[in-house]
């Protein structure tokens, strides 16, 4: 799994212009399977998302999406390997 955080790097209207794709990005990408979980970060200064995929795969799809083919963000990138999991939670582990 992925770790996707995201640091808006423009002002916050353009980011709120933008939203309205990047939801809909981030729809495409939980009916794919590649998309776990997303949401902001609070004060709302960027993102984060949990993706499937290899490093490689995870950073190929955000160059995909439109707050990255604005410039709008950048993405930081952790690939982790959960190992102890909520009930519940068991998907994030494989």
């Amino acid at each position: 799994m992925i770790v996707v955080l995201l640091n808006y790097v423009v002002d916050l209207a353009e980011i709120d212009a933008l939203r309205p794709a990047h939801v809909d990005w981030l729809k495409a990408g939980l009916a794919e399977g590649r998309l776990l979980a997303a949401g902001r970060k609070v004060p709302v200064t960027g993102g984060m998302f949990l993706a499937r995929g290899s490093l490689e795969e995870v950073q190929a799809w955000a160059a995909t999406d439109p707050f990255a083919l604005a410039g709008a963000a950048e993405y930081s990138f952790t690939e982790v390997a959960p190992s102890i999991l909520a009930p519940g939670l068991e998907a994030l582990a494989g």
